[in-house]
This record gives C-alpha cells, structure tokens and sequence, in this order.
C-alpha cells in the first residue's frame, strides 16, 4: 500500500476513473497497527482497486472535508467523488472489511 504524502499526490489518485481505496491512519492509532496486520490478503484478494494510505494527522483538511472521525478508515473514491466509506468501529476485523467491499460491487 502506497503512503500519499502530498496534497497533489491524493487529488491525483482519487481523480483517477479507476476506483482506489485511500485507507486514512495515524502512526499512534493502535487499531491501525491492527488493520496492517490483517490487509495484506485483503489488498490480493480486492485487486480491482487501487490502495494507498493517508497519515490523517499530516492532513487534518482533508480528514474534516471527507469527514474521517475515526481511524483507520477506508473510503473509496472515483472520479474525484467518495463513493463509500467504512468508518474506523467497523472496520476492526478481516470480516468486517471483506464485507464493506463486497457490498460495493
């Protein structure tokens, strides 16, 4: 999983017309650290996206405009637009990220 480290960087990706999934974190989150040990299988079996990560503390801006209260979170985007989002109490299990995506398709 990619890290995006600029403002550029993010707009380019989520502008893609390919459906990316930027995954929202914080170095100090601990659930995250627990995320990263299970999203590796996940990333393989979901390869029709596009993954990458945002340290949302390097920005605030854009955790507020996409409305990331929780970390991690996953949010999907196409075209520019959030398309879906798994908000970071749902997002604590391998089952419950398999199934936010299968609900996407």
């Amino acid at each position: 999983m990619e890290q995006i480290t600029t403002l550029e960087q993010f707009n380019d990706i989520t502008s893609s017309d390919k459906a990316v999934i930027i995954k929202f974190f914080a170095g100090w989150c601990p659930d995250c650290t627990r995320m990263d040990m299970f999203i590796d299988p996940i990333i393989e079996e979901y390869s029709q996206y596009t993954w990458h990560s945002i340290n949302r503390d390097d920005f605030p801006e854009l955790a507020e405009k996409y409305q990331v209260m929780g970390i991690p979170s996953l949010l999907i985007f196409k075209n520019g637009e959030k398309l879906a989002h798994l908000h970071s109490a749902n997002a604590k299990s391998p089952a419950q990220v398999t199934e936010f995506l299968d609900a996407q398709v």
